[in-house]
């Protein structure tokens, strides 16, 4: 019964409160569906394994959806649900919410279960707000614009019984500078300016009340489990007297540094709390040391707080960490490295970028499905000040949830003159997807990693969709990009290929937690036609 879409822009209706309340009232004895509507603060969180982790339980990451009530409960979401019940569940990050759950009889011997039907937002960002002085956000596509000062605060924590200082209070302070290689000045270009990390400070070691073991436990597998909510908490109060999270209503984020490992993993993402009379959803980091000493894993979870879903590529496997075009997936692989900071952060792909508002109008050009051919000059991603297009979005009218962006990536600069090379990359984008952004790869089968061949479109070779709406053929290369073609498919050109104008091919290179919102209440496909052939 899918009672909230008729009454979410109009929530405190009396109507809509009825129908809620009457839905409510349905005894799921009788068999049918009962539909429960909870409203608050959408909270997402992603782990993401170290080297031990992943040796252990695989490379896949780690990823929990909150819903935090105005009361301050916290209700632990689904996340497969989630992800289809809200097509572009990342949008929402942050944002308040009503997420309409049904639940169902229980068959003979069973347990009832309690599914997500629709999860919308309730907030009105139509137009610009600001957020108390500290950064305007507004509603752009995919997500929230960020724009202005967004500052950080850095809090040391010790486990109690661990002595070990891994780093010093200059290091964590330096970490947010503007020279190269500092947070700063990443931030900065990454955001072509439109972000600042000003004001941002480090605060010195303080202690945890209770040892490691209190905040990491064993889940039900056996598995290390660290306790975020217990970790915040307690980091957060070691350092109250000493930081005014308030400052000009309330900084923008919380890196928090803990001198033990954690349960393998860094994490990243939101966490809506009051501090300091400011109650709202804080940018949060909870790294261990093999994160906090390298930059890329850092900015990796910085991007999650700013609310950036991973990256892949699309070799149809479990590892989200594959796609070295982007921070946001595999931070290490053809990273600079830093006598200093260790691996410095690639870019972000333009997906991302434009998610968080940074892609500017005029450098973005669409075209659509069935339309006519275009020629297109396009600069490279990381180029500021550009006057060509950077953003090229092919899209399907009918589907506003898929769509391919079309950029170019160089070996320049300060964080990514150690890419594989100069190329068009493009990516596949479903909103509705754990990771919605896969580069796509015309080798067969997709590499292992996307810094092959098949990942990288040069000058005379051309990308086909596998379902023939878009031909995509690098014309030639400019000083700072491409000049690209797009046209629709001949029907005789096999889909997902890419042709090379020379005859010399490239080289191919459990159950859910009874607790959960959608679990029970007691308690593009990979698109395999993108596979490459020569012609």
């Amino acid at each position: 019964m899918r009672i909230l879409h008729a009454c979410v822009f109009t929530v405190l209706a009396l109507a809509c409160g009825l129908q809620a309340d009457a839905a409510r009232r349905m005894d799921v004895s009788t068999g049918k569906a009962a539909a429960n509507t909870t409203t608050g603060r959408l909270e997402l969180v992603w782990g993401d394994p170290g080297e031990a982790a992943k040796a252990s339980e695989g490379p896949g990451a780690r990823f929990q959806v909150t819903l935090v009530d105005d009361a301050g409960r916290r209700h632990a979401l689904d996340p497969d649900q989630a992800l289809r019940a809200a097509d572009d569940l990342y949008a929402l990050y942050g944002r308040r919410i009503a997420v309409s759950t049904t639940t169902t009889a229980a068959k003979t011997g069973g347990r009832a279960l309690r599914v997500i039907d629709a999860i919308v937002p309730i907030d009105d960002l139509a137009s610009s707000r600001t957020r108390a002085g500290f950064g305007t956000r507004a509603l752009v596509q995919g997500g929230e614009k960020i724009t202005g000062v967004t500052s950080w605060v850095t809090l040391m924590c010790k486990f109690s019984d661990i002595a070990t200082e891994q780093k010093t209070l200059s290091f964590f302070q330096s970490q947010y500078g503007t020279a190269i290689g500092q947070l700063d000045h990443y931030w900065q270009e990454v955001s072509y300016g439109q972000i600042n990390l000003a004001g941002s400070m480090a605060y010195g070691w303080a202690d945890l009340p209770q040892p490691r073991s209190v905040y990491v436990t064993k889940d039900a597998a056996g598995k290390d489990k660290a306790d975020l909510s217990k970790l915040f908490t307690d980091c957060v109060a070691a350092h109250d007297a000493n930081v005014d999270f308030a400052v000009n209503g309330g900084v923008q984020g919380v890196n928090m540094m803990f001198n033990g490992d954690l349960d393998g993993y860094a994490w990243g993402g939101g966490r809506c709390a009051t501090l300091d009379g400011v109650n709202k959803c804080w940018s949060t980091t909870w790294n261990p040391p093999w994160s906090f000493g390298n930059l890329a894993p850092l900015s990796h979870e910085m991007g999650h707080a700013y609310g950036l879903p991973h990256a892949n590529n699309s070799d149809a496997d479990s590892d989200p960490y594959d796609n070295p075009w982007d921070v946001m997936s595999d931070a290490w692989n053809n990273a600079v490295g830093n006598a200093t900071y260790g691996s410095l952060p690639k870019h972000i792909n333009v997906y991302s970028r434009n998610r968080l508002g940074w892609v500017a109008t005029a450098r973005k050009r669409t075209i659509g499905a069935g339309a006519g051919a275009a020629s297109v000059t396009m600069d490279r991603i990381s180029l500021p000040g550009s006057a060509n297009t950077q953003m090229l979005i092919l899209n399907y009218p009918e589907q506003s949830t898929r769509y391919y962006t079309v950029e170019v990536r160089k070996r320049t600069g300060s964080y990514e003159n150690r890419l594989a090379g100069d190329a068009v990359i493009i990516h596949e984008v479903l909103t509705s997807r754990g990771e919605p952004a896969w580069s796509m790869d015309a080798d067969k089968p997709a590499a292992n990693r996307a810094n092959n061949e098949g990942s990288m479109f040069k000058v005379g070779e051309t990308w086909i969709s596998p379902d023939y709406a878009f031909r995509v053929k690098v014309e030639s290369a400019t000083t700072e990009g491409f000049v690209v073609t797009v046209r629709p498919t001949p029907r005789l050109s096999r889909p997902g290929q890419s042709v090379q104008a020379s005859a010399s091919p490239k080289p191919a290179s459990a159950a859910t937690p009874a607790s959960e919102l959608g679990a029970p209440s007691d308690g593009s496909a990979r698109d395999t036609g993108r596979l490459g052939e020569r012609r």
